[in-house]
């Protein structure tokens, strides 16, 4: 077996700050509200707690454009409640990683206001500078949120570089101040207390010198200018030295935010021997439902496409690097509401999909919300907005892609990010228990049927069934470390794989569909007891399975008797 470490054997609940406990009253989460939920955190069964910006930030994009990498935003608290949280957490035995967003920062933070004045002082060099050409921006490329990544700045008489908003300037990786200063930063947290980084668009620190023009004049999706920026050669190296100079002084769990990458990339970046990170989150999932760069389509991956993707993820990382696994995340949509069913099989599709994935080899991650079976919400109006993507993307759309609001309204409301954002559902009382106060972003009208409250004491809820999951994940070995094979891997409905360790055997078995199927079950696991099934299965005496089912069943060493879960 391959060496064991906490990080692999971990398991990531994500915390949306302002989105998961208010205490003071004004609409939006706080990190005291972290501190009140700990214990609740703590009986899920997860060991770690990444943490999305709580940093000062002038909320441009909802944190992640940060002034300050030292102060809290006043409106999560400060930085003795933060202290508090790591003290309460660690005395819980739960990690706590958090955001580190590098590859920009605020247009307000002191570097960049100096760095705007002119091209000579100290940090004229923290951010990428170009004159424009004949009036124009440097080249065509075009931000992720919409319009020109250019913005023209008539102090310095120069365009700046942003590959997100305007208000979030990329930092110039090729100084060797910048990055002396944010290894700095980096340390400073290491020694407040905290246990690793989940590294922002890490994958794109990297530009190169003559900034080329991308393929698709304008384009602003990663798959248009992704090619020239993202996963460089030269990001490993700044990644080999920030682990030289800090992440190998401590014993942190890392893992960065790579779109684009491939199996052969993440062998670099998370390579058991490459000395730069422990995972990396991919997205070929996610690419798998885009047409023409755009995430703003109904289209729908099959799931033989899906299977494909983990499979070749599972297998190229196999005793060479750690994957990470993840369904929801605060970019992505809820995934009972992408992959499941919403209807009838709401429970059972959601209890399902977690078996399907925390089943696999690699550290398990949970967004907030997901634990309960959370669906996406629904927008009525443009005004129920509140992230800039989706707010630019729909004025777009109606504007000069000529697109009809009607359908505009439908790609955001099945992959918005603002779907995980809205507030965490506690129980049936005003505002879900969110706030006492106005909450930022409006409440899911579903929260009177699915809430913490409601599911916390019911054996038959997808909460008890998500305690029970990863009580037996932690408990299993096979589940943790062993080998993954797919079975069937052309069908359309049913997604079949073993993992296998020292003699143990399990299998999975999951239906994404309505329908009861047969399924070609090797016949070793006729018989076979079950570790989990959202049907309440005891063990494998006939081969069909039943609609959204997901069962696990053990043979051999370790086949010891654990009770089926519902």
């Amino acid at each position: 077996m391959e060496q064991q470490t906490w990080w692999k054997e971990g398991i990531v609940y994500q915390i949306y700050p302002r989105s998961f406990y208010d205490t003071n009253g004004d609409g939006i989460g706080d990190i005291n509200g972290i501190r009140q939920k700990l214990d609740y955190l703590k009986e899920l069964g997860v060991t770690i707690l990444w943490l999305c910006p709580f940093y000062k930030s002038p909320d441009a994009d909802n944190g992640y454009d940060i002034s300050d990498y030292d102060a809290i935003q006043k409106k999560f608290g400060t930085m003795e409640d933060f202290t508090a949280l790591i003290s309460e957490a660690h005395e819980r035995n739960l990690k706590i990683i958090i955001d580190l967003v590098v590859n920009h920062t605020s247009c307000e933070h002191p570097w960049f206001l100096e760095s705007k004045k002119d091209k000579t002082n100290k940090y004229a060099d923290f951010y990428i500078w170009r004159d424009g050409k004949d009036g124009n921006p440097p080249n065509n490329w075009g931000s992720v949120f919409s319009g020109s990544a250019w913005t023209y700045s008539p102090e310095r008489k120069q365009y700046y570089l942003h590959l997100f908003t305007p208000q979030q300037p990329d930092l110039n990786w090729k100084n060797d101040a910048v990055r002396t200063e944010i290894y700095a930063m980096m340390d400073r947290w290491c020694r407040r207390g905290i246990d690793g980084f989940r590294m922002d668009v890490i994958g794109m620190i990297s530009k190169p010198d003559d900034l080329p023009d991308a393929p698709v004049p304008g384009g602003k999706s990663y798959g248009e200018w992704g090619s020239i920026i993202m996963n460089r050669a030269q990001a490993h190296t700044w990644l080999k030295e920030m682990n030289k100079k800090v992440l190998s002084n401590y014993d942190l769990a890392t893992v960065g935010e790579t779109s684009g990458v491939t199996t052969n990339d993440a062998l670099q970046y998370a390579g058991f021997d490459t000395h730069e990170l422990n995972m990396v989150f991919q997205f070929e999932r996610i690419d798998a439902e885009t047409e023409n760069c755009s995430k703003w389509t109904m289209k729908k991956a099959k799931l033989s496409v899906l299977k494909e993707i983990f499979s070749r993820w599972q297998n190229d990382l196999e005793g060479r690097a750690w994957n990470s696994l993840y369904w929801e995340n605060h970019d992505q949509p809820r995934s009972v509401s992408r992959y499941g069913d919403t209807g009838r099989y709401w429970k059972e599709s959601a209890k399902m999909l977690a078996v399907c994935l925390y089943m696999q080899k690699g550290t398990p991650y949970i967004y907030q919300g997901q634990e309960l079976g959370m669906t996406n919400t629904v927008f009525t109006s443009p005004a129920d907005f509140r992230d800039i993507e989706a707010v630019n993307a729909y004025k777009e759309m109606t504007g000069s892609q000529n697109i009809n609001p009607e359908l505009a309204m439908q790609y955001i409301n099945r992959v918005s990010r603002d779907n995980a954002r809205t507030p965490f559902q506690w129980s049936d009382g005003k505002n879900a228990g969110f706030t006492d106060g106005t909450p930022w972003i409006a409440v899911n009208k579903n929260y009177t049927d699915i809430n913490a409250g409601k599911e916390m004491n019911d054996p038959d809820s997808v909460l008890t069934f998500y305690k029970n999951l990863l009580s037996i994940r932690k408990g299993c070995p096979a589940a943790i470390y062993g080998k993954y094979t797919l079975l069937m891997p052309d069908d359309e409905q049913l997604y079949l794989y073993t993992r296998e360790l020292d003699g143990t055997k399990l299998l999975v078995v999951c239906n994404f569909s309505k329908e009861n199927i047969i399924a070609a079950i090797p016949e070793e696991f006729r018989n076979a007891p079950a570790l989990i099934s959202n049907y309440g299965r005891k063990n494998l005496t006939d081969f069909s399975v039943l609609p959204f089912e997901g069962s696990v069943y053990i043979i051999g060493n370790s086949a010891v008797e654990k009770s089926s879960s519902k």
